[in-house]
């Protein structure tokens, strides 16, 4: 499981529709993306499981990973790859539980160690610290700090995830940090090629660490 939590982390952008968004997510796929996680806080649940089933459909088809976002029951439904709560959306053990051992269990834990180890102690299998820079998708989030993602790579087993405000140009800055995954929503979803800044993302996990 930990060897396939590495590389560009695709985050579904909101207020497209959604043909834009499978398109979008198509050219990412086509890029070397291999984790998507489906994010909607806005559609009513018909129009979220719609959406779902499609992306399912077509992660499957690139043989890359579907995560849902705040929603176990939607991932469960549509047989997503897993799922990822925020501190408000679900009880992580009892995910764990639902989800079983082969399904991936994200957890957000903004800029706060102890709910990461907490969350490896629920059965999570990466955790996620954001904002890491200012996020055009949530500006008034907390910021957190680099030294998290060192402090994760040295005292718990667990992958990283670094979401808020990457960008190509400051992704080296994150990766040397210690994270291992990469969670993109502007700067690869409004890019003039999608497909080319994937796969730009993708090839800074195949370059040799300095």
């Amino acid at each position: 499981m930990l060897t396939e939590l590495r590389g560009l982390y695709a985050i579904t952008p909101a207020a497209v529709t959604a043909e834009i968004l499978l398109a979008n997510v198509a050219a990412a796929l086509a890029g070397g993306c291999r984790l998507v996680q489906f994010r909607d806080k806005e559609n009513p649940m018909a129009e979220r499981l719609a959406r779902a089933r499609a992306l399912r459909a077509l992660t499957r088809s690139h043989g890359a990973r579907l995560i849902v976002n705040d929603d176990l029951a939607l991932a469960i439904l549509v047989e997503a790859d897993g799922v990822h709560l925020g501190a408000a959306d679900g009880d992580l053990r009892a995910a764990r539980l639902v989800l079983g051992p082969d399904r991936i269990l994200g957890a957000s834990c903004y800029a706060d160690f102890a709910a990461a180890e907490a969350a490896v102690a629920a059965g999570a299998d990466y955790v996620a610290f954001g904002a890491v820079y200012p996020s055009p998708t949530k500006p008034q989030a907390a910021r957190a700090p680099l030294a998290l993602f060192e402090r994760i790579r040295r005292d718990l087993p667990i992958r990283c995830c670094a979401i808020g405000g990457i960008t190509h140009a400051n992704a080296p800055t994150v990766l040397a940090a210690g994270a291992d995954l990469l969670a993109v929503i502007t700067d690869l979803f409004t890019a003039p090629d999608i497909a080319a800044r994937a796969a730009q993302y993708q090839h800074l996990f195949e370059e040799p660490a300095a």
